[in-house]
């Protein structure tokens, strides 16, 4: 059976993982999956879940939260942020849900704040009109 090899790229971690028999997720043009011997690719992927399937057939879910995908001469490259994996698809996926939901707090609490500095410095402009 023919393998190809998957490195995962955080921004804090680095997996390779040896043996993988295909890899299966979604881009901007819809689902597609890779083989061993595939040609020279590259894509986005957007937040979600990819899969991979090892050589003893078993599925391995990978979340992201946006990657860049190369495959080149048996290889390919999963370059992203931070990524989490897990062959439980419940689990991973109340992980990915958790992780949304933080973010989308932090995003909050971000925009919160530029919303209270932007009232501020229109207050002390209008302070420095008066003058």
């Amino acid at each position: 059976m023919n393998t190809f090899t998957l490195q995962l790229h955080g921004a804090t971690q680095h997996e390779r993982v040896e043996d993988v028999t295909a890899f299966v997720a979604h881009d901007a043009s819809g689902s597609f999956g890779l083989l061993a011997g595939h040609e020279r690719m590259m894509t986005s992927l957007p937040f979600g879940l990819a899969r991979f399937r090892h050589a003893d057939g078993d599925w391995e879910y990978l979340a992201v939260p946006k990657a860049l995908v190369y495959f080149h001469e048996s290889t390919l490259s999963v370059t992203c942020r931070r990524y989490l994996r897990d062959p439980d698809y419940e689990r991973i996926s109340q992980a990915l849900e958790e992780q949304l939901r933080a973010e989308e707090t932090a995003l909050r609490g971000i925009k919160d704040s530029l919303e209270r500095l932007e009232e501020e410095m229109l207050r002390r402009l209008w302070r420095l009109g008066r003058g």
